[in-house]
């Protein structure tokens, strides 16, 4: 899995960062979190091509996280893509992109499904799911978190024939993670014929938020926890005035979640070097980095 920053920013762009957005790349396909304005330069800096396959997962209706979306469909619809866009967010994003691009005349040529989602489980294939949860805001925003190669653990036909579990379908059932019952009535659980489970990747993107305890429970021992860090703490009241959270108030989330690697985003222009904020999140997770424009991290099971 490859984790890109195109934009770092909070609010406005400056000459170092762009607004809000994170390229997930994970066994072909692109995940886009947010999609501020200036994201379709960012991503051909990176050489991420527009017409692959892509879904996009809006965290809330401000700004500097949707303004994007418009210019990135037109290019797309300019090059003449051909594969299905899907993007995800709050209520309210659908008509915010018929509104924007209809008008324009840039509605999309190709096929574009809207989700408009509200948590809990959103994505659920084999190769990874997505979950989100409310986060705390000014405006509804959802966190989500992304789990990839997550396995219930090598089948072992050994442990299915010691219990009387005839090959066949069965055995694809509890391949599957889901219990059987045998002629007789036993039951056998996935856990009695299956080696140890592989946990997999896990990444959580905050999007904007005060500390909050769903985002804890969202991000409980992922590999990766991105959150936003608008403020250093001198100005603690006012990032929970406006919804927002100090490296402190992020560091803080990630230790109580228990993740094992914490990248600060979402800068506010105050701070154009962001090391103060990075050593005031390390004082209290040491494994905490600011993330920069470009920035590329890879993730392994």
């Amino acid at each position: 899995m490859r984790i890109t920053f195109l934009g770092t920013s909070a609010g406005t762009p400056t000459p170092e960062r762009g607004l809000p957005s994170v390229l997930l790349e994970n066994e072909g396909e692109q995940i886009l979190f947010d999609c501020g304005e200036g994201t379709q330069r960012q991503l051909m800096k990176v050489k991420a091509s527009l017409g692959k396959r892509m879904k996009i997962f809006i965290t809330h209706m401000h700004g500097d996280h949707i303004f994007g979306l418009p210019g990135l469909i037109q290019t797309m619809n300019l090059i003449n893509r051909t594969h299905p866009l899907e993007v995800f967010g709050p209520p309210g994003i659908r008509d915010f992109i018929e509104q924007t691009t209809v008008p324009a005349m840039c509605e999309p040529a190709f096929e574009l499904t809207v989700h408009e989602v509200q948590g809990g489980e959103i994505i659920n294939y084999k190769k990874y799911t997505v979950a989100g949860v409310w986060a705390e805001h000014s405006v509804p925003n959802i966190g989500y978190r992304i789990t990839a190669g997550r396995s219930p653990g090598k089948f072992l036909p050994e442990r299915a024939r010691a219990l009387g579990v005839p090959e066949g379908p069965l055995w694809g059932t509890l391949k599957a993670g889901m219990p059987v019952i045998l002629e007789g009535g036993h039951e056998v659980m996935p856990e009695d014929v299956l080696g140890d489970p592989v946990k997999g990747i896990a990444v959580v993107y905050s999007g904007d938020t005060r500390p909050s305890g769903g985002i804890v429970r969202l991000a409980e021992g992922a590999d990766l926890l991105i959150h936003e860090c608008t403020f250093s703490e001198e100005l603690r009241e006012r990032a929970l005035a406006e919804g927002h959270s100090t490296a402190r108030g992020a560091a803080g989330v990630a230790s109580e979640a228990g993740v094992r690697k914490l990248l600060l985003t979402h800068f506010s222009a105050r701070y154009p070097d962001t090391t103060v904020l990075e050593e005031e999140a390390r004082a209290v997770f040491p494994e905490t980095s600011a993330a920069k424009d470009f920035d590329v991290y890879e993730l392994r099971i």
